[in-house]
């Protein structure tokens, strides 16, 4: 079963731009549109493979042209900094700015108490963060580039679900190849649980701590994701959106078991208001994501290469790709000889064997690199692909869900 390995933190070397006129604005949006929009040699007249059922509206079938690459698209946390989250290796970023920060390892998390009453305690106060957070110029573009036609699927190491809500199921395809951190999951018997329900539940238990949670939104401290306005004000943001509080005794921190394994397994053990014990054995919950250190689930890895396998070619947006469960896809990708494109602020793990051999007079069609802004960037891709096609695009600004969906989804 594969595993997601520890990603390493040293700084990356500078990338090399392609097209050297990717360099600006307007040169990146030239240059990602002919990588969109231009056929490579493994594109094939073929019928959408059984993972990309075709769109049944006009719309959707008109730009399924053969003629037109099967783009596969891989998303990382830069794409959601536009939202106020926090990303992982940008100037900003956790690993950045706290070279010792170590994230909690799954088998902690298993077998250790003061761990996850540790780790709930700080996603406990990190939570209303992403809950208040909404998908970006960047997310709605993506989903309209599938609704165009540019793109055939969306892999995603982000576990805030903006893709997943924004992305029609059908012409564009999700894969949240980390998890998602809108349910808890039970490590007994697997049933899934609202996290805003779980939210709720942990403020019943913890008066005192809700309380505090209450008293860092009342005075704006957790009204922002930049770790050096969290530290002025005694936090510290982490990668997987919880909030560290220097010198705070998690002791006093409670969590609920399964609701469906308390009172059916007698290896739970609760106290009276039905906070987890110490002596607990079973109906662990645990965040639905995949934790450092634990296996991806092989049929999440299965179709992970199915989408690299069917595709033309692939674009990464917003990642450095220091993690290897994410690596190894585009890794895959250019073994099997198709195009990579990457837009992303800083360097990208292995790049420059991506890239080895393309020519400087390439314009972006058989290769593209940038470090532009995706907010900046991508909307106006659509409306050139839209115009090149001829097809209706909203340029990545309108927010079909709304806030109330968008918060409700979560």
């Amino acid at each position: 079963m594969p595993v997601m390995r520890i990603p390493y933190t040293d700084p990356l070397p500078a990338p090399r731009i392609l097209p050297p006129s990717a360099s600006t604005a307007s040169g990146t949006i030239a240059a990602l549109t002919n990588f969109l929009i231009t056929p490579s040699q493994t594109s094939r007249p073929t019928p959408s493979p059984p993972h990309f059922p075709a769109a049944t509206n006009n719309y959707a079938r008109s730009t399924r042209a053969s003629s037109r690459p099967r783009t596969l698209l891989l998303t990382g946390a830069g794409i959601s900094v536009a939202s106020g989250l926090a990303d992982y290796r940008g100037s900003n970023g956790t690993y950045t700015l706290n070279k010792t920060y170590r994230p909690i390892y799954f088998s902690e998390f298993v077998a250790s108490h003061a761990s996850r009453q540790r780790y709930w305690a700080r996603s406990f106060l990190g939570w209303e963060n992403l809950r208040r957070a909404r998908p970006n110029t960047s997310h709605r573009a993506v989903a309209d580039l599938g609704q165009a036609g540019a793109l055939q699927a969306v892999i995603t190491q982000n576990v805030d679900s903006f893709h997943k809500i924004l992305n029609d199921p059908i012409s564009l395809p999700t894969l949240e190849l980390h998890g998602y951190l809108r349910a808890t999951v039970c490590l007994t018997c697997r049933q899934e649980y609202d996290r805003q329900a779980f939210q709720e539940r942990l403020c019943e238990l913890n008066p005192a701590w809700h309380d505090f949670l209450n008293e860092c939104l009342r005075s704006g401290a957790l009204d922002t994701e930049n770790p050096i306005e969290r530290r002025q004000r005694g936090l510290r943001t982490n990668p997987d959106g919880d909030v560290d509080l220097p010198g705070v005794d998690y002791a006093s921190f409670n969590y609920p078991a399964c609701p469906r394994c308390l009172g059916k397994d007698a290896r739970v053990d609760v106290d009276q208001d039905g906070a987890v014990l110490s002596t607990n054995k079973a109906g662990v919950l645990k965040p639905a994501v995949v934790m450092f250190g634990e296996s991806i689930p092989p049929e999440v890895k299965t179709r992970a290469e199915e989408f690299v396998d069917s595709a033309d070619k692939m674009l990464v947006i917003g990642s450095s790709l220091a993690t290897y469960s994410a690596w190894r896809l585009v890794k895959k990708a250019h073994d099997q000889k198709k195009p990579v494109g990457i837009l992303n602020m800083g360097g990208v793990r292995g790049e420059e064997g991506f890239f080895e051999g393309i020519s400087g007079d390439n314009d972006g069609t058989i290769a593209f690199r940038s470090q532009e802004a995706s907010e900046l960037i991508l909307p106006e891709v659509v409306e050139r692909i839209g115009k090149i096609w001829g097809v209706s695009t909203t340029k990545g600004t309108d927010d079909p869900l709304g806030e109330a969906n968008a918060s409700a989804s979560l």
